[in-house]
């Protein structure tokens, strides 16, 4: 129960700074780059514009109604590229052909930038669809954790998957008994990786994809709008979903991890 204490408390000590340097940052930035108050909003006008003007409620009702639509969108993402990338670096560490096959293909992907992909894959599953933003926030997510999830199965000390083959047991009960197991920590790593990548990638998908129901096209709304308190506000809120969300893998992470005896201090 300690180390879940600990590791809680430290996740949302964590998150507490990270929104103070968030703030300092930004009032610093538009005071020393003296940005016009009609461009750059402060913390100040975004408070009012969502929470003490008269229109108040109906602005955050804009806002949260945009940023659900987004954070399903990055949902799928998250799930379609955690789930390819535990897929992948399973079948990579139980065939070393299989990783000759994938990790360049993997690679490529990455290399390639997504906006130049973008339109190759909006023409296959087509503009503004579920599919489109899957694949494209499910790339964004999976390179980062295919890497992170094949360095954690490899973790694995060789004397524990001899034990395995002495009693019999394959590859593969070596990986579900004893890889998978080690490479949580890994896991968990790539988890808090792709919780604000699959958002960003589901932004890109909306933007690109040119659907109005989530925040990425409604920030490029917006600015042709010349509405510069509503992109403002999207895009704290939405960072600070980003936030909160990679706050509460960490705060599973330390749940998970000390229930199967490798939280902090353990070996």
């Amino acid at each position: 129960m300690r180390y879940v204490l600990t590791g809680v408390g430290r996740a949302l000590f964590n998150a507490v700074v990270t929104v103070g340097i968030v703030l300092l940052v930004w009032v610093a930035f538009l005071s020393l780059l003296d940005v016009n108050e009609f461009v750059g909003k402060g913390p100040s006008v975004v408070w009012e514009y969502l929470v003490t003007d008269e229109d108040a409620g109906e602005h955050l009702s804009e806002v949260m109604a945009l940023v659900r639509t987004t954070l399903g969108d990055a949902a799928i993402g998250f799930v379609a590229g955690m789930g390819a990338a535990l897929v992948l670096a399973s079948t990579i560490v139980l065939s070393k052909p299989a990783e000759n096959t994938i990790m360049p293909v993997a690679m490529l992907m990455r290399s390639v930038p997504l906006i130049a992909m973008a339109p190759v894959i909006r023409l296959i599953f087509g503009s503004g669809t579920l599919a489109t933003t899957a694949v494209i926030a499910g790339i964004v997510v999976l390179f980062p954790a295919l890497v992170s999830i094949v360095f954690g199965l490899r973790s694995t000390s060789p004397q524990m998957r001899d034990v395995i083959s002495v009693y019999g047991g394959s590859s593969f009960t070596a990986l579900r008994k004893v890889d998978l197991p080690s490479a949580m920590p890994a896991f968990f790593a790539a988890v808090r990786i792709s919780v604000p990548g699959a958002i960003t990638g589901a932004l890109i998908a909306e933007w690109l994809g040119g659907s109005g129901d989530g925040v990425g096209y409604a920030v490029v709304s917006a600015v042709g709008r010349a509405q510069n308190t509503l992109v403002w506000s999207l895009v704290i809120v939405i960072t600070l979903v980003s936030l909160a969300l990679y706050t509460l893998a960490q705060v599973i992470e330390s749940i998970v991890l000390a229930r199967f005896g490798q939280g902090p201090g353990k070996a």
